[in-house]
């Protein structure tokens, strides 16, 4: 009775839901295919709060004993096919197979599935949700949804018919499903598939784990020791190639114990949800009230967020150039833009790695995908056979791919040899990494390729006092240009910045950095600037959490300004030999700087005063490439003086607003065609 009533409750459903409606329709198409299968294989969308609303005792096997839910349905369709004349070729009821699909699972602890903790739940055999970022998948192959089995005693009533038919069940391979082990009920004679009604579907199995296991790809964490795994998901028919190497999903799906070379723990998926950057609401009021304290000014907050920026690493005032470029980076990490081009690499040259390295460090743990590329691994996607011996070919992430939306920290440039040094290159030119997959290699017939965007930014550094820079003669070089000999031309044009750190500079006051550093040496935990207090680091993963996500757009004037400085900059730097030094990517990084200054200050629109510092920060790269042009930029910049006090910035303001000018004279010399408009025009 009371599967009776259950029965009676899943037709109530199909009905209610539009569900009976769709399997109809379902079953018109088979109808039309006149030809007779092992399996007939339909989908049913369960809302479980629904079922569970309507008939508690159903809701309840379906959320725990998926299985026998799935038979009661299988009955309902059953009789609704014969009933209504859906499907003629039809026979048994074996032949229907019934795949619920869950649109969430309720909002409960029991219900989910955290494989960071041990043991693992994989004997229930019910629905699961975890939460995962993909780092390996396979490519797609084939498995058996279902097959036929005879009697192989012809004299036998069930050596014709569709009386044994083998379905595919969650956590059974291949060989559990098609054996040649079976016996018939009625004569014991051995069975034997029926080759032709065998369905097929496709089958793609792909590796998680948790997105709180990033910390181990980072190289500074303060959190606590942790255990964590990679979870195996085995994706079927439909959701195959709907997870992409990664991003970050929620699955549901049933655990179950797969034993290959070793026992693991997998799960058959059932239906999985992209999910999607939670935008925070607002920054720290500490934030908040420096906004509104220099909103007269269109440099000053980000001047201060530089100069404070990372006090528990060097001291304020410090390195105040990189840590506003790690700054504007950090706002561009973001999936948001399709035609990938928010991206913004750093390059910087240093005799002080130890301290910049630390600084690089911390700036990547302030956003969700910061990764340090360890030595040991690649940067880029690998390809190895699949350690379940399904005959598919794994595809490996890597640290650029693991980043996807954030920072890709890869350390020294000369740690990497060559020809991956000329693979990075290749990558940020074109923003995309194709694998080529060898038939020859892995036991198929033709070779394969896959492409997969590269959606980060790259932060590297190089060792201006390393042993072999210091064998090379030096060449003459041009004023203003930086002996970049250790870096191939073409990686070191592929770098949107080229940054300048010397801490012998008066940018970068030796003294103070060392009794920076001896003082955190005593005291590691200890907080030694008023800043640090009042500026905490998770007030700054807040903000620029918050920047990243904003959506900007140019003003006209400052379109403008930034075509004609591109212009200006590119012609001025053509010769008759080489032609221009500028590569074509050089108007993209001024726009990805010029939104980064914008979403730094916390604006929608881009205006002039942005483009300025886009243009200033890009010119000193150019200049430490190729020397000083026309419009002459010295080193310091953005930063001319040491930011003491509130006088200090309005100086630095003045000065800024006489760089402005020269920028346009610049433009309006070298820029032929540009329109460039005075602010009382």
């Amino acid at each position: 009775m009371s599967t009776l009533k259950m029965k009676e409750a899943a037709l109530i459903y199909l009905d209610k839901s539009g569900g009976l409606q769709k399997f109809i329709d379902d079953c018109k198409y088979y109808n039309d295919l006149k030809q007779s299968y092992a399996v007939y294989r339909f989908n049913i969308l369960i809302n479980p709060s629904d079922v569970v609303e309507l008939d508690a005792e159903l809701g309840n096997h379906i959320l725990h004993q998926p299985l026998e839910a799935s038979q009661v349905f299988q009955s309902v369709c059953f009789i609704a096919i014969k009933t209504l004349s859906l499907i003629g070729q039809l026979q048994t009821e074996t032949q229907i197979n019934i795949v619920l699909k869950l649109t969430h699972l309720p909002p409960l602890p029991s219900y989910s599935l955290d494989f960071c903790e041990f043991p693992l739940d994989y004997t229930s055999q019910r629905f699961y949700m975890m939460q995962g970022i993909v780092i390996a998948m396979t490519t797609v192959t084939k498995y058996t949804q279902g097959a036929r089995f005879l009697c192989s005693d012809e004299a036998c009533p069930l050596s014709k018919g569709f009386q044994y038919i083998r379905v595919h069940v969650p956590g059974a391979t291949e060989s559990a499903t098609i054996r040649n082990d079976f016996l018939c009920n009625l004569c014991s004679s051995s069975l034997q598939e029926d080759s032709k009604f065998r369905v097929l579907g496709d089958k793609q199995i792909v590796e998680i784990i948790p997105a709180k296991a990033l910390h181990a790809f980072q190289g500074y964490s303060n959190k606590q020791p942790f255990k964590f795994q990679s979870l195996t998901i085995f994706l079927r028919d439909e959701l195959v190639n709907k997870m992409n190497i990664g991003n970050e999903y929620k699955i549901i799906g049933i655990p179950t114990c797969v034993k290959t070379s070793q026992t693991s723990v997998c799960i058959e998926t059932n239906s999985l949800t992209f999910c999607n950057p939670k935008v925070p609401s607002g920054i720290s009021d500490s934030f908040r009230c420096l906004l509104s304290l220099t909103s007269s000014s269109c440099w000053k907050f980000t001047a201060i967020l530089a100069n404070i920026f990372a006090s528990q690493i060097v001291p304020p005032g410090s390195y105040n150039l990189l840590k506003l470029c790690l700054l504007m980076s950090l706002v561009q990490t973001s999936v948001r833009n399709k035609e990938l081009e928010d991206s913004l690499d750093i390059l910087i040259l240093t005799s002080d790695t130890l301290l910049v390295d630390r600084l690089l460090n911390f700036s990547i743990n302030l956003v969700p995908r910061g990764i340090r590329h360890p030595v040991s691994a690649e940067i880029f996607p690998t390809v190895s056979r699949n350690k379940y011996g399904t005959g598919a070919v794994s595809i490996q992430a890597g640290s650029a791919l693991l980043a996807k939306g954030g920072i890709c920290f890869i350390g020294d440039l000369a740690s990497h040899k060559k020809d991956k040094l000329e693979q990075l290159q290749s990558v940020m030119e074109s923003r995309n990494i194709t694998v080529y997959i060898s038939g020859k290699k892995f036991g198929d017939d033709i070779d394969q390729q896959m492409t997969f965007p590269v959606q980060c930014s790259f932060w590297s550094f190089v060792d201006l006092d390393s042993s072999s820079r210091r064998n090379i003669q030096k060449t003459n070089t041009l004023i203003g240009q930086m002996d970049c000999s250790l870096i191939p031309a073409n990686l070191e044009e592929a770098f949107g910045l080229l940054i300048n750190c010397n801490e012998s500079s008066p940018c970068h006051p030796f003294l103070s950095t060392v009794q920076h550093t001896l003082k955190k040496a005593i005291d590691p935990e200890g907080l030694l600037y008023v800043a640090s207090k009042q500026f905490t680091t998770e007030d700054f993963e807040k903000l620029l959490a918050f920047a990243k996500n904003l959506n900007v757009e140019f003003s006209l004037e400052a379109e403008r300004m930034i075509h004609g400085y591109y212009l200006a900059s590119r012609r001025i730097r053509t010769d008759s030999i080489c032609g221009s030094k500028l590569s074509s990517s050089a108007l993209k990084y001024l726009v990805s700087l010029s939104e980064a200054h914008a979403r730094l200050n916390l604006r929608n629109k881009v205006i002039k005063e942005d483009v300025l510092i886009a243009a200033l920060l890009f010119e000193t790269s150019l200049t430490l490439k190729y020397g000083a042009t026309a419009f002459c930029v010295a080193p310091n910049a953005v930063f001319p003086f040491e930011l003491y006090n509130e006088e200090y910035l309005e100086q630095r303001d003045i000065y800024l607003t006489q760089c402005q000018q020269q920028l346009l004279q610049f433009i309006a010399a070298y820029g032929p065609g540009t329109t460039i408009f005075a602010s009382d025009e």
